[in-house]
């Protein structure tokens, strides 16, 4: 029997019974805890818990999953795949364990005529939860299975979780005995090879908490209501009834094996175990990441991308052990859908972009073998030279860094050459890295990056900029390249929600573009990429534009339809407005510079710029904050000589003459000989500078700064919007005031008069307030003194004070309390509420308690602990701070138990 037909004969049983069809869900779940879809039960999770009310009262599905912690088991056993169909019926309180195993035994017993899967009723074996006497029973009652045939296993075997918070219960198991040739007789206790099991009946009635283990969590309670969930695995099926050993004998995972036998010089199945375990790699791998491929993901550096990568990558591996020099991705992924179309019809419609990604990482891949292989080969070489047995850390490291190596590939390859590695050494080098990348990053986005992928392109000369003169240019594709590594082809794969990001990053290098690459303070234009002539349907969404090496022209991209191909010829097109903007910040910038030259001399020497459409920051070197005035003579001269309509010039001349004609240039930075010059009104600004520029300066329109501050010892930054962007922040303050001045009703220019009169008023009600709270604090404490409790034998005030209370005001607090428990032992704990969520605690000890033996360093712990929070002092007075207010009650209780062991 064909899988696809145990598929339809699985679901036409329970459509039948009156169970609602349910499509598979995607292996991509909104669930933080799953990086894919590992149970047929996922998708109905929320139905389980009462969180939603499911549309139905039963259900069936065949759900695609994948489980991947154990990736590098798979093939050395023939019963593990990362890819399996899991078929399941589910009962959300319509029926429980007596429809279920009516269910269950008759589709495995029926007739193949009937519908049913015909198993033989005397081969079968149940197992239960060691206390399910009910389970036990109905197997009796309703299969007539003889008490021999039932055996019971505790919770690691028998009772069912995800293996993470969510819902759980005892489930029964289905085992089939495959007879004595797969080993001893005895029942599933004794032999899982002999007695395979092939369906899971769990009766879904608890919620599980955290745990660490299949049977080491907490059970939180009942579900709102008992619920059946069953999974039976279609391959395993599928291997019994093919009357084949192994899963990856069956007709979905055979055709896979024959591609590659045909093409490899050693054959599957010829007493080899390493060769047959790089057979089965390859069939798993190969349905795995097309159904990967198909449900979205794409090859990246991270998380589900990752995953993918890792994949594709052990086949191309897997395939060169065996002797497969050739490409072999397009076969693979052809084959898989031929076996998988007719259950997954999305891997036939969506093959052409499923292949597209699958061999372009292969072709990538290829390369990164090329490259590598030989300094692998050296190190491991140097490395049995020295006799030793260790590849280094630096040399993996090198690997990685250099030609992009995984370090999985490398323990792979250094285990397959008998040495170990270095993993720590490797991991410290990797940590190192990270460090200066997160503090060069700002700086220089690639720094850390791993630029070899882009050396060839770099090599063959910079980037055409043709955005000083034109806004969009015809020009053609040089490279694609997606999370760092080169493809011939990128192609849209969906747009990701608002709030969301692309799974991998998407870059394509041109010969020449009118978008700019962020530099010199300027970020990068936006715009789009779009084709011509036969790709017109692809359309790119430019998110940034950087450049490698300070020559080469990268544009991330969001694909938003069709697809890019190396060497097409595309239209690169600046967003109008973006530009419009991005020159107005740019062109603000030179004016603000040379405003604050005037105002505070040439002391005031640049150190750094932001500009953005609408937007400008500068710092520059000065001590001591600017004046009111100094401020607002910045921002006077900037707005005279945009009144002055300016004309902006730019002209390429030596950096000698450019610098003698009295050329800012920012100090530091590194100029070719031939350098680029912006001048704004002749002498009024005279800059190097290579970013774009409004045409004449009354473009700019008005400079509004809003405000000046440090940033470092001896720099400060003043901000500033131009444009639209200024008329708006101009616009909401009049507003503002014209607000204030209807509430206060006052004209505006007396506002800040009435204002500053109206402050200090507040300040003078808070200390007043400040003072009736203490006092009623104080009148608090005194009674509260009178009213200590007793706790072994100590006086004990332990409250839960006011909320809004600092911890000045509770230290205060305990030393009144603290005087007025007379002579003999007496301890003070107060807590309270504070400002922020904070939750500010104190406690003390009198002298009597401390002879006894107790501490307000240690009590003050006892308190934090309750609180998230910790706190120290000294044995008389110690005090802390948490952040969680729903422990008080329960801290103060421990700090009671705590004094009454004492």
């Amino acid at each position: 029997m064909q899988t696809h037909e145990i598929r339809k004969r699985f679901l036409d049983h329970f459509v039948t019974a009156g169970h609602t069809e349910v499509p598979s869900a995607s292996v991509i779940l909104d669930d933080p805890n799953l990086l894919f879809v590992n149970a047929g039960m996922v998708q109905f999770v929320p139905f389980f818990l009462g969180q939603r009310t499911p549309p139905y009262d039963t259900a069936t599905s065949v759900q695609k999953c994948i489980r991947t912690p154990d990736i590098d088991e798979v093939g050395i056993t023939t019963r593990h795949n990362t890819f399996f169909q899991m078929a399941g019926n589910f009962s959300f309180g319509a029926y429980f364990k007596r429809g279920a195993i009516e269910l269950a035994w008759s589709l495995l017993t029926n007739s193949v005529d009937d519908g049913g899967y015909g198993f033989d009723p005397e081969r079968l074996w149940a197992t239960v939860y060691y206390d399910d006497d009910e389970a036990e029973g109905l197997w009796q009652e309703i299969a007539g299975l003889p008490p021999e045939r039932i055996q019971r296993r505790g919770m690691a075997d028998n009772y069912w979780s995800m293996g993470i918070p969510g819902p759980c219960g005892p489930c029964s198991e289905i085992y089939y005995d495959r007879g004595p040739d797969y080993g001893i007789e005895g029942g599933p206790i004794a032999n899982e090879d002999r007695y395979i099991e092939i369906w899971n009946l769990v009766f879904m009635q608890n919620e599980r908490g955290e745990g660490t283990s299949k049977d080491d969590f907490e059970i939180l309670g009942p579900l709102p209501r008992k619920n059946i969930d069953t999974g039976m695995g279609i391959e395993r099926i599928a291997c019994l009834l093919q009357n084949v050993d192994n899963v990856y004998e069956i007709d979905l995972l055979r055709p896979v094996i024959d591609i590659v036998a045909a093409r490899a010089p050693r054959g599957y199945g010829q007493g080899n175990h390493a060769d047959d375990v790089r057979y089965r790699v390859i069939a798993d791998h190969s349905r795995t990441a097309a159904i990967i491929i198909g449900d979205g993901v794409t090859p990246g550096n991270e998380g589900r991308g990752y995953v993918l990568r890792r994949l594709l990558r052990r086949i191309i591996r897997a395939a060169k052990l065996l002797g497969v020099d050739d490409p072999i991705m397009a076969a693979l992924m052809a084959t898989v859908r031929d076996a998988m179309g007719p259950s997954y019809p999305e891997l036939v419609t969506d093959f052409d972009r499923i292949n597209r990604i699958a061999v372009a990482e292969e072709t990538a891949f290829n390369r990164t073998l090329d490259a590598g292989s030989k300094l692998f080969t050296d190190a491991a070489e140097a490395t049995r030279a020295a006799g030793k047995s260790v590849l280094t850390g630096s040399d993996a490291f090198a690997l990685h860094d250099t030609y992009g190596f995984p370090i999985d590939l490398t323990l792979e390859m250094a285990a397959e050459a008998g040495l170990a590695v270095d993993e720590l050494g490797f991991r410290e080098l990797m940590s190192e890295q990270r460090r200066r990348a997160k503090a060069d990053a700002a700086a220089r986005k690639h720094a850390h990056a791993d630029l070899s992928a882009y050396r060839e392109l770099v090599d063959a000369g910079p980037t055409e900029f043709t955005g000083f003169d034109e806004m969009t240019t015809q020009a053609r594709i040089l490279g694609i390249f997606v999370d760092g590594k080169r493809v011939p082809v990128v192609s849209h794969t969906g747009r990701p929600e608002p709030g969301e990001e692309s799974a991998s990053r998407v870059e394509i290098v041109l010969d020449r573009t009118p978008l700019y690459a962020e530099s010199g303070g300027q970020i990068a234009d936006v715009g789009t990429l779009t084709g011509t002539g036969a790709s017109s349907t692809a359309r790119a969404a430019v998110d940034d534009v950087q450049k490698i090496a300070k020559t080469l022209f990268v544009h991330r991209v969001t694909v938003e339809s069709g697809e890019f191909v190396e060497g097409d010829v595309i239209t690169a097109e600046v967003d109008h407005n973006w530009r419009r903007g991005a020159t107005q910040g740019h062109s603000g910038t030179h004016m603000v510079h040379a405003a604050l030259r005037q105002v505070l001399g040439p002391g005031a020497v640049q150190a750094g710029s932001l500009n953005r459409p609408g937007y400008l920051r500068f710092d520059f070197n000065w001590q001591g904050a600017l004046t009111e005035t100094q401020r607002a003579d910045i921002e006077q001269i900037a707005n005279e000589a945009v009144q002055a309509d300016f004309e902006v010039n730019t002209f390429l001349t030596e950096l000698d003459q450019a610098k003698a004609m009295g050329a800012m240039a920012l100090f530091g930075e590194a100029y070719p000989d031939r350098v680029r010059v912006v001048e704004i009104g002749g002498p009024f600004s005279l800059e190097l500078c290579g970013g774009t520029h409004v045409r004449n300066s009354a473009q700019i329109g008005p400079v509004t700064l809003l405000g000046e501050s440090s940033v470092g010892s001896g720099v400060r930054r003043v901000e500033a919007y131009v444009g639209l962007e200024s008329f708006k922040h101009l616009a909401r303050e009049r507003a503002l005031m014209a607000g204030l001045a209807s509430s206060l009703k006052v004209p505006s220019e007396e506002v800040p008069g009435r204002v500053a009169t109206l402050v200090e008023k507040l300040k003078t009600a808070e200390k007043e307030l400040d003072k009736a709270r203490l006092a009623n604090a104080r009148a608090a404490a005194a009674n509260a003194a009178a009213g200590a409790e007793s706790v072994g034998g100590v006086a004990l005030v332990a409250q839960r004070m006011a909320a809004g209370m600092s911890a000045a005001d509770l230290r205060s607090l305990v030393g009144d309390i603290r005087g007025k428990l007379g002579d003999g032992p007496g301890v003070v704990a107060l807590i309270a509420e504070g400002e922020g969520g904070s939750v500010p605690f104190v406690v003390a000890v009198n002298q009597a308690a401390a002879a006894r033996g107790l501490s307000a360093n240690d009590l003050v712990r006892v308190l934090g602990a309750a609180v998230d929070g910790r706190g120290g002092g000294k044995p008389d007075l110690a005090q802390g701070s948490g952040r969680n207010a729903a422990g008080i009650d329960a801290g103060l209780a421990a700090l009671r138990a705590e004094i009454a062991r004492d």
